[in-house]
């Protein structure tokens, strides 16, 4: 099983990193399989590939899948470096999972298994930020699932925010180049996060609600030991409010794509955390009455609970 590493040089945030990690042992260039086209440079170390391309980092779809197709390498995860954009322009280090904004990469109800790896390396990434003194200049945070490439393997952005002179940090560029190193284990460490190999707990948190930055379920996935999954925020969540399903309690009038962003969202996490018990956390203050009387309705259709912030812990 190999993880994939992706960069575009279309991108400093994306290229700096990789120039960074590319730059420690262990690095070999590898013929680039035909199959996935000119213009891709490969490297290879131990079980990590690392692919390089010229386009958007969203534009290049189904690399886990072409990679297994053109080497016969079973791919586990596959990680993008990416810049992010914000309207404040504060400079961030951000992690999330992928699916469901076609706009920007993607399809509609669609998403990728979340790299069980998000909750552990967020904490770690928090860690080698503050050492790297980057902290309280760049703030650490989750965001919201969005955007592509489809990918069908468990799949993560690691992004650098929010402007071109935050892009184009160095410093900025180290610490998510040691974030992958040391969360793989290719300095000779023990990875970090592997799904069932590090802990006992089996709890999983499927956010549900807030905005993008998705702070109420931030506060329970920083604590030592909990798990995340895919990270639903309230736009992506889109339900229409016609009155009789307010006053009845019926959740079927209420149109919107809400239930299926659910549902996908639920499959993909429990695809990527086999043997996980899946719970819902609901930013309540995020939601009109009836709107979080419907979701718990519906969750409860698809047997899925409601957990309690120490429910994770």
């Amino acid at each position: 099983m190999v993880t994939i590493v992706v960069a575009t040089t279309s991108d400093p945030a994306s290229i700096n990193p990789a120039y960074a990690l590319l730059a420690m042992p262990g690095w070999l260039p590898v013929p680039a399989p035909s199959l996935l086209q000119q213009g891709i440079k490969s490297f290879a170390n131990k079980n990590v590939r690392f692919l390089q391309h010229d386009k958007g980092i969203v534009e290049e779809d189904d690399l886990d899948r072409r990679w297994e197709e053109a080497t016969g390498e079973a791919v586990d995860e596959v990680i993008f470096f990416s810049k992010h954009t914000a309207v404040s322009n504060r400079p961030a280090l951000t992690v999330h999972p992928i699916g469901d904004v076609p706009p920007q990469g993607g399809r509609p109800g669609w998403a990728a298994p979340p790299d069980p790896r998000i909750g552990p390396w967020l904490r770690l990434l928090k860690k080698l930020a503050q050492s790297h003194n980057l902290v309280p200049e760049f703030e650490i945070t989750l965001e919201g699932t969005h955007h592509g490439p489809i990918t069908i393997k468990p799949t993560m952005f690691l992004e650098i925010g929010s402007t071109d002179e935050y892009w184009k940090r160095q410093d900025a560029a180290k610490v998510i180049a040691l974030l992958v190193w040391e969360g793989l284990g290719l300095g000779g460490g023990a990875a970090v996060g592997k799904w069932g190999r590090e802990d006992e707990r089996n709890k999983v948190l499927l956010g549900i609600g807030g905005g993008h930055y998705a702070p109420r379920h931030m506060d329970i996935v920083m604590k030592e030991g909990v798990w995340v999954g895919h990270l639903l925020s309230g736009y992506s969540l889109p339900m229409e409010d016609p009155s009789q399903s307010k006053e009845n309690g019926n959740t079927d009038g209420i149109g919107g794509t809400w239930r299926q962003s659910i549902k996908v969202a639920i499959e993909a996490t429990k695809s990527a955390f086999p043997g996980g018990d899946v719970l819902a956390h609901l930013d309540h203050k995020s939601f009109k009455g009836w709107q979080k009387n419907a979701i718990t309705a519906y969750l409860g259709e698809l047997s899925i609970k409601i957990g309690k912030p120490n429910d994770f812990i």
